[in-house]
C-alpha cells in the first residue's frame, strides 16, 4: 500500500537555503525551544556515518505537496536521543525524521530511495501540530522504524 507521508522531502533538502513560504501560523518575536526525543527502532546502523535527521516544519503541507519548506535540521547520530530546536518562532510546529541506512546522504538534498522516514503524528499520514507558547519550552516524543520508506520520491509502506 502506498502512502504518500512525505511527498515534498524531494524539494525540501534541495531548497533549504531558499527563502521559505511562511504557512499561516502564530509568528511570536520570543523564540520558543521544542525538544525532540526521538528512537529509532529499524534494523540500521545510526552513527557518524549514518545519521538520522530532525526536521521541523511551520506547516503540514509537506506531506501533501504543499510549497514549504523546512525551518531547521538537526543529526542525530544515535538510534535514540535528543535533539533540541531553539529560537522555534512559529506556532504550532510539526516534525518529521529521516534515515539513510547507506549513509550516503548529508540532508542537503532529497532522502535517497530506501530511507527510512519518520513523522510525528497521532494519525497515520497526519502530521501532529505541536503547540508552543511564546519563550516556553516543549518536548515530544518521535518513534520510528522501517516500515515507511522514501521511494521514487515518495513514502511507501
Amino acid at each position: 500500500m502506498k502512502i504518500r507521508l512525505v511527498s515534498v522531502f524531494t524539494m525540501f533538502f534541495g531548497l533549504l537555503l531558499a527563502g521559505p513560504q511562511w504557512a499561516v501560523s502564530q509568528e511570536s518575536s520570543a523564540g520558543s525551544t521544542l525538544e525532540v526525543h526521538l528512537s529509532y527502532t529499524g534494523s540500521g546502523t545510526v552513527d557518524d556515518k549514518h545519521k538520522i535527521y530532525v526536521v521541523l516544519w511551520d506547516s503540514p503541507a509537506f506531506v501533501s505537496g504543499g510549497e514549504v519548506m523546512p525551518l531547521e535540521l538537526q543529526p542525530l547520530t544515535t538510534k535514540q536521543g535528543t535533539v533540541t530546536f531553539s529560537n522555534v518562532k512559529k506556532s504550532p510546529a510539526y516534525v518529521s525524521a529521516a534515515y539513510d541506512p547507506k549513509g550516503e546522504w548529508a540532508g542537503q538534498s532529497a532522502p535517497p530511495d530506501g530511507s527510512s522516514l519518520g513523522l510525528y503524528s497521532k494519525t497515520p499520514g497526519k502530521p501532529e501540530p505541536i503547540d508552543i507558547e511564546a519563550g516556553k519550552a516543549a518536548s515530544i516524543e518521535l518513534s520510528f522504524d522501517d516500515s515507511v520508506k522514501m521511494q521514487a520520491g515518495h513514502a511507501t509502506k
